[in-house]
């Protein structure tokens, strides 16, 4: 995406003739369609739409535009071409951090890794190897108010776009979740519910699945039950034992978080209730 370019991204109630007065007052702007993507929720009559559009403009004049010809609590944004700022959280594992690391190293992401935080101290050599501020947060005779507190407080020096749980193994309460509502994105092993606990790929391999997988999505209140960003799975047969599982385990975790993160910082993810619409 070159630096003229925006993307304009909007979800609100369908109704006829909502594409022509969108592309209306784009041209009307004197701007150029390079990619446009949209779908209509049948059952819910709503209506999404992203286009990346070219050329110089007001951007709060194209917006103030839209809304007099759109419904009614339209939901407009413009995103210009940046990188957006990351935080990742983590604990002690360190596959799927170490591939953000990596892709962003080589702005692969098109993202600004800030900071990492964790609470144990296990992959500090690891982070500060790319230059990048590692935090310590212990949580270990805290609360949880207490230790989530003190993460806050980390957090206040980044205002991050996005915070990545890089397998954080620490539940967050409602009140942190609330603060960055729309911004925390968890990665975990697809066998939630049916492996619920400690040693999922050790409960896997007991039960002998064929398929293992993750899924990348939004945080919410309730525990892995946020809006799904991203879901991928790999093959395993019996001649895979417990540790090879959690292995390819591990892989897939990795691919899951990196290609959600695309997603995601490519602003082509749109959330509605507990769902989510991808146009790319």
């Amino acid at each position: 995406m070159t630096s003229n370019q925006n993307t304009l991204l909007i979800a609100c109630e369908d109704a006829k003739g909502l594409v022509h007065k969108i592309t209306d007052v784009i041209y009307q702007f004197d701007l150029n369609i390079v990619l446009n993507r949209e779908f209509v929720e049948h059952e819910s009559k709503h209506f999404f739409m992203r286009t990346v559009v070219e050329g110089d403009f007001d951007q709060s004049r194209l917006v103030d535009e839209l809304k007099k010809k759109l419904p009614a609590n339209s939901n407009i944004r413009l995103t210009s071409p940046r990188n957006k700022n990351i935080v990742v959280m983590a604990t002690k594992e360190h596959h799927v951090l170490g591939d953000l690391l990596i892709r962003n190293e080589f702005d692969e992401n098109r993202a600004n890794i800030q900071a990492v935080v964790s609470n144990h101290d296990t992959l500090r050599p690891f982070v500060e190897r790319f230059d990048i501020p590692f935090h310590l947060v212990p949580h270990q005779d805290k609360t949880r108010k207490e230790h989530e507190q003190e993460v806050l407080e980390v957090l206040e020096n980044y205002d991050p776009d996005y915070i990545f749980l890089a397998k954080y193994m620490r539940i967050l309460s409602p009140d942190f979740v609330e603060q960055y509502a729309h911004k925390l994105i968890n990665i975990h092993h697809s066998f939630l519910p049916a492996f619920i606990g400690a040693r999922p790929y050790h409960q896997a391999f007991e039960r002998g699945v064929k398929i293992i997988g993750a899924t990348a999505h939004y945080v919410t209140d309730d525990l892995d039950e946020g809006p799904i960003i991203y879901q991928s799975t790999t093959p395993v047969d019996h001649r895979y034992d417990a540790d090879q599982m959690a292995q390819a385990g591990r892989e897939i975790e990795s691919k899951v978080m990196a290609e959600a993160a695309k997603l995601v910082l490519d602003d082509k993810v749109f959330i509605y209730g507990n769902k989510t619409v991808i146009l790319d």
